[in-house]
C-alpha cells in the first residue's frame, strides 16, 4: 500500500508540474484559436454543390413510365459557410415531389420540368441569403404511355472470342424476347433490342451471364436484363470427296475431268461434323474459262459450302480434262 501511495503522489506531481501546466495552457489556447479560425472561415462566402432528391408523384395507375425522371439534381449554392454547413449536415433539404399531372403532355407522352421550376422548388427550402449558381441537370424529363407495347427479340452486342481452336457454336437468351413500351411511333421503328456491350475472350467452356438490355431513351424493356448462354465447340479438321461439275457447257459438249472428284478440306465443330455431307459442297470447272485459256489442265472453283464449316479449301486446284462431242 505504501508503494502504491508513493507512485500515486509521483504521478500527481508529474501531471501538475510546472512544465505540464504550461503544456495544458498551450492546448487550451490552441483550441481557442482553432475555434476563432473556424468561425472566421465559416463567415466567408463559398459555393458548394448540394444533392437534392427528386421524385415523381401522383402517377395514374394506367400510365407506364417508359423513361424514369432523374431521382436527384445537383445544385450549386453560394452563401456563408455557416449556412452551407446547415444544408450539408442537417436534414433541411427534403425530397422534392414533382406532380405528374402538372408536367405530363398526354398527346406526346412526354413530360418536361424546366430549370426555372427546379430552382423554384429548391429555393423554397433555402434560406433567404442563399443563391443558386447552377443546376445539373438543367431540366428533368420523362416519357410515358398508356400500355402500348410489342414483343421483340434480343440480340447480343459486343465481342465474344472463344479460345484457340474453338469457335462459338451457338448463343441462347433467356428470355429470347422482351416486351418494349414506347410511343406508337417508336414502337413501329423497333425491330429488336440489343444487350449492353459485353467482352468475353479466351473461353473454352459454356458461359452463362446476366446482361442488361441497352437503354433506349423513351423506351422501357420488360424484363430489363436477360441471361445469355455462350456455347463454344472445339474445331477439328476434316475432308470430304466432292464430285466436279462442269458449267456453261454448250449443247452437244461434255467436259470430263481426271479425277472426277476432289477432296475439300475444312474445319468444323466436333459436334457438327456428322451433319456435314458431300452434296453440301459444289466444285465446278467453267467451260468458258477453259476455252479462253487453252491449257492441258483446268482450274477448279469451290463455289458453295455449308454454313457450319470454316476455311473450306480444295486439296488441289487444277486437274486434267477432256472435252468431248456428244
Amino acid at each position: 500500500m505504501e508503494r502504491l501511495t508513493h507512485d500515486y503522489k509521483n504521478i500527481r506531481n508529474f501531471l501538475f508540474g510546472f512544465l505540464n501546466k504550461e503544456f495544458l495552457m498551450f492546448l487550451f489556447f490552441l483550441a481557442l484559436s482553432s475555434i476563432f479560425w473556424l468561425m472566421m472561415a465559416l463567415n466567408e462566402t463559398y459555393e458548394r454543390e448540394i444533392t437534392v432528391p427528386m421524385s415523381l408523384t401522383n402517377v395514374p395507375k394506367n400510365v407506364v413510365l417508359t423513361t424514369e425522371m432523374d431521382s436527384t439534381v445537383k445544385v450549386t449554392v453560394r452563401d456563408k459557410g455557416f449556412t452551407l454547413v446547415t444544408y450539408i449536415y442537417s436534414r433541411r433539404m427534403q425530397p422534392i415531389k414533382i406532380n405528374f399531372g402538372a408536367y405530363a403532355n398526354k398527346q406526346t407522352g412526354y413530360g418536361l420540368v424546366p430549370s426555372a421550376d427546379i430552382q423554384k422548388f429548391v429555393y423554397q427550402q433555402l434560406m433567404g441569403s442563399s443563391k443558386i449558381v447552377s443546376v445539373n441537370p438543367d431540366k428533368l424529363d420523362f416519357y410515358f404511355n398508356y400500355g402500348a407495347s410489342k414483343t421483340v427479340p434480343v440480340r447480343m452486342d459486343g465481342s465474344v472470342v472463344p479460345g484457340r481452336s474453338y469457335y462459338l457454336a451457338s448463343t441462347r437468351f433467356w428470355p429470347e424476347k422482351v416486351t418494349v413500351y414506347a410511343s406508337r411511333k417508336m414502337l413501329d421503328s423497333i425491330r429488336y433490342v440489343k444487350t449492353e456491350p459485353i467482352r468475353i475472350v479466351n473461353f473454352e467452356d459454356t458461359v452463362i451471364k446476366e446482361v442488361p438490355i441497352a437503354k433506349i431513351h423513351g423506351v422501357k424493356c420488360v424484363p430489363s436484363t436477360v441471361r445469355i448462354g455462350l456455347y463454344p465447340d472445339i474445331l477439328t479438321e476434316e475432308s470430304v470427296s466432292v464430285p466436279i461439275k462442269a458449267i456453261n457447257l454448250p449443247d452437244g459438249k461434255v467436259l470430263r475431268t481426271f479425277p472426277s472428284h476432289v477432296n475439300v478440306r475444312f474445319t468444323v465443330g466436333a459436334s457438327m461434323f456428322r451433319t456435314v455431307k458431300a452434296d453440301q459442297f459444289v466444285v465446278v470447272v467453267d467451260y468458258n474459262e477453259v476455252m479462253g485459256h487453252a491449257s492441258d489442265k483446268c482450274d477448279l472453283h469451290l463455289v458453295k459450302s455449308p454454313y457450319m464449316v470454316r476455311n473450306a479449301q480444295l486439296e488441289i486446284n487444277q486437274v486434267d480434262y477432256l472435252v468431248e462431242q456428244q
